[in-house]
């Protein structure tokens, strides 16, 4: 199989406009995250309900599921600069409709539901628009690396938002901690509008010579072509059923089974944090296996067995789940970080954005359906039950990987060969 050849040739300066316009994005992360823990917090105080958190989560996946594959043709056919610039402007304004509707006092559940769907379009966009131009602003050999440091942001973005937003909600309006994620989305825009991000040159008709859904059915066909990535997609779509749940309903295990309150709730993120902190660095460092799926599979095992501690720890012993969530978040960046380099390193970058929406698309649609079960579920049979469940399947699947040959040699048997 041949690696991707299209990429650009890369100016002496490639590393300072990619990082502004990266460090751009990362502050706007970390204001993203404050507003999820506010939002989070407030649905937990007010309803008490798993059912409700789960919604929550569901009605923010669902323009993923949705419109994923269109989103991914639309990336690939046009500027995405401008398109990462309107989907930051989206999330920022809705967020910013969100900070009056609380100052007015009329803030009530379904407005919480209707920002996070918004938020959720936008981050639809986003996502595969960013993903897709790192390939043609980094040379192939650092994409590893810069895998590698997107799990290490998220780390410790994971260590700072959850305690400095239990600190803020109880010295703050909930709407003054949604306002600095409208202030933080200004530092992920405004550097696109001085920096450009270069555009794929298209394999076959250009842009203006093809519809919409002929660039949709292209992208599925080149998935189709491809087993191993097929094989992937489905065992992605198992996990997100079972662990989509775990973090929406980690609020209510914190109050219902260790008694806990938002501290406890922040800390538990903020270990998760520091695991992928560390995973972070240690794959930056050792770069993996030489079959990066191999990395990927470890990772998978370690996070099913991270979560079954956290659903094993008494009430007594919140330390072993904080240590379970250490684990976990150690082994996610083994898991994301190679599979994020396979697709950027093979798959050609006017591709890039379809492939990553299908993906994360065709992954993301079952996970309503974990939602729909694990909310139900864990208030007839308790919080821990999905944990134990959806922990030991996680494990099994991981070590079931290895002898699953289309898995095993996904970076070599793209068109069937």
């Amino acid at each position: 199989m041949e690696e991707n050849k299209q990429q650009p040739r890369l100016p002496d300066n490639w590393a300072f406009r990619f990082f502004t316009i990266w460090s751009g994005q990362a502050i706007s992360l970390f204001g993203s995250s404050l507003v999820q823990f506010a939002l989070v917090w407030y649905l937990t105080k007010e309803s008490g309900s798993a059912t409700v958190l789960a919604m929550a989560t569901l009605v923010a996946m669902l323009p993923q599921i949705l419109l994923g594959p269109l989103a991914g043709a639309f990336v690939d056919r046009h500027d995405r600069r401008k398109i990462i610039i309107v989907a930051d402007g989206v999330i920022m304004l809705a967020t910013l409709g969100l900070v009056f509707i609380f100052a007015a006092g009329r803030a009530e559940i379904w407005h919480i539901y209707a920002i996070m769907f918004v938020r959720g379009l936008g981050g639809a966009f986003h996502w595969p628009a960013m993903q897709a131009s790192t390939s043609l602003m980094v040379p192939k050999k650092h994409l590893a690396r810069i895998a590698g440091m997107n799990q290490t942001l998220q780390g410790a973005v994971s260590i700072i938002a959850p305690p400095l937003g239990a600190v803020l909600i109880e010295v703050m309006s909930t709407q003054n901690v949604l306002l600095i994620d409208v202030g933080t989305a200004l530092f992920a825009i405004l550097p696109l509008f001085f920096i450009p991000i270069p555009q794929p040159a298209r394999n076959g008709k250009k842009a203006e010579e093809t519809r919409l859904w002929q660039d949709m059915k292209e992208g599925f066909a080149y998935v189709k072509s491809w087993p191993g990535l097929l094989a992937i997609i489905a065992m992605a779509s198992a996990i997100n059923f079972l662990l989509a749940p775990i973090w929406s309903l980690a609020p209510l295990l914190v109050i219902n089974h260790f008694n806990g309150g938002a501290l406890q709730f922040g800390l538990l993120d903020s270990f998760w944090g520091v695991g992928m902190i560390l995973g972070g660095v240690i794959l930056t460092v050792w770069g993996g296996f030489k079959q990066k799926i191999k990395t990927s599979m470890m990772g998978m095992m370690g996070i099913g067995a991270g979560i079954i501690l956290v659903g094993a720890a008494p009430s007594s012993a919140f330390y072993l789940a904080l240590i379970g969530m250490f684990i976990v978040g150690v082994m996610v960046p083994f898991v994301n970080g190679p599979l994020m380099a396979i697709i950027q390193t093979i798959v050609p970058p006017d591709m890039q954005g379809r492939v990553m929406s299908l993906l994360g698309s065709a992954a993301m649609a079952v996970a309503p359906l974990g939602l729909l079960v694990a909310g139900p579920m864990s208030d007839w049979l308790g919080i821990r039950t999905w944990y134990w469940i959806s922990g030991t399947l996680t494990l099994l699947m991981g070590i079931g990987a290895f002898f699953i040959p289309a898995i095993m040699n996904v970076e070599n048997n793209q068109n069937g060969d």
